[in-house]
């Protein structure tokens, strides 16, 4: 049976190939890679392969089609949409990217180690070729720099600047993000304990605490500067704000799910209520105290970077991209961007991970 996704990108990538005119893209020098993956379209259409060496396979094609538009864009700068066959073959190496990423995808067995390692392939190479069309669209139809720069302007900025991002960094994650994360989640925890000690504080305290998670960030922002200064307090003040609420509603809905006949078994024993809160309720809350600080590790970036821009010194995400706004200075505001996102991945990502560690035992984890 044929591989309808193959097949197209098949048709797509033939297109392209063909030498009929100043409006397709073919030269002598790019037949060659782009070869490559007419051969992998071919192969997948005909015979739909399947397997993990396949999709290595078949994703390397990829890899060697686009070396073929990235190259003209470079030499030739804007193709524009007359040239109808190079579009074609960027449209038919997509597809082709997608078969792959879907054989991958079939392939990996969470149950191996070594499959799980090899199944981020998968999202490396979606993240791969979204910066191979972002590269190719804005330089092949000519896009201002001020409206949307090309990640090679970016990733040279990013290269020309590391100093300042640097210390933009220290500034916003180190003193900020991290200080105001750490009290805000601890605070939370806490006041949701004593929320279930003392079960009259929730109709006091949660409604309060509903109050303030619904105060906006710039309402917020303001107010805290004025208490605690320009410097990296007030906006760790701003984190813990909005870091203590998810953290006080997930820990209270865990500490409720453990089941009546769990709890009925821990007083059968005589367990104390530390004991059963030890021994029960806050091992069965774990993946609810983990969603928080997961969530919280996003609102703290956002917290932060979005705080700064009602004051700050001289330093800080926040300050940078509105400064570099207000100059036109776009690369420098993308640097930024790009190194906020690295950050609140590579901390969700931790978070999953110490999350997998500790919680192993959920059924959400079972093979």
């Amino acid at each position: 049976m044929i591989d309808p996704i193959a097949l197209l990108a098949l048709v797509l990538l033939g297109l392209g190939l063909l030498p009929l005119g100043d409006g397709w893209f073919a030269r002598p020098g790019e037949l060659g890679g782009g070869l490559v993956p007419l051969a992998a379209a071919i192969w997948c259409a005909r015979w739909r392969p399947g397997g993990l060496v396949a999709g290595l396979i078949v994703a390397a094609a990829v890899a060697i089609g686009a070396l073929a538009p990235l190259r003209l864009v470079a030499a030739v700068g804007a193709v524009g949409p007359q040239a109808l066959g190079f579009w074609a073959y960027l449209v038919g190496l997509a597809f082709l990217a997608w078969r792959a990423m879907a054989i991958l995808a079939a392939s990996a067995s969470p149950s191996k180690p070594v499959n799980r390692l090899l199944a981020l392939l998968v999202p490396l190479l979606f993240g791969a070729w979204l910066i191979t069309v972002w590269q190719v669209l804005v330089v092949g139809f000519g896009v201002p720099r001020v409206l949307l720069p090309a990640p090679s302007a970016i990733a040279a900025v990013m290269a020309g600047s590391s100093a300042t991002l640097a210390a933009d960094f220290h500034q916003t994650i180190i003193r900020a993000v991290i200080p105001g994360w750490l009290i805000g989640c601890g605070v939370g925890f806490v006041i949701a304990l004593l929320v279930d000690r003392v079960p009259f504080l929730a109709r006091g305290l949660l409604p309060l605490g509903n109050f303030v998670s619904a105060i906006p960030i710039v309402g917020i922002a303001p107010i805290m500067v004025m208490w605690f200064g320009f410097d990296w307090h007030s906006k760790a003040a701003v984190v813990v704000i909005m870091t203590v609420f998810p953290m006080l509603v997930n820990t209270l809905a865990g500490l409720a799910a453990s089941g009546a006949m769990e709890r009925d078994l821990m007083r059968s024993y005589a367990a104390s209520y530390s004991q059963t809160m030890l021994r029960l309720r806050l091992p069965s809350a774990l993946p609810f105290i983990f969603n928080a600080l997961k969530i919280n590790s996003t609102l703290a970036m956002i917290g932060a970077i979005v705080a700064e821009f009602f004051g700050t010194p001289i330093v800080g995400m926040g300050f940078r991209i509105s400064t570099e706004v207000g100059r036109m200075n776009i690369d420098l505001v993308w640097g930024t961007i790009v190194v906020a996102a690295l950050t609140g991945s590579l901390f969700y990502g931790l978070l999953a991970l110490l999350e997998r560690a500790v919680t192993f035992w959920h059924p959400s984890y079972r093979t």
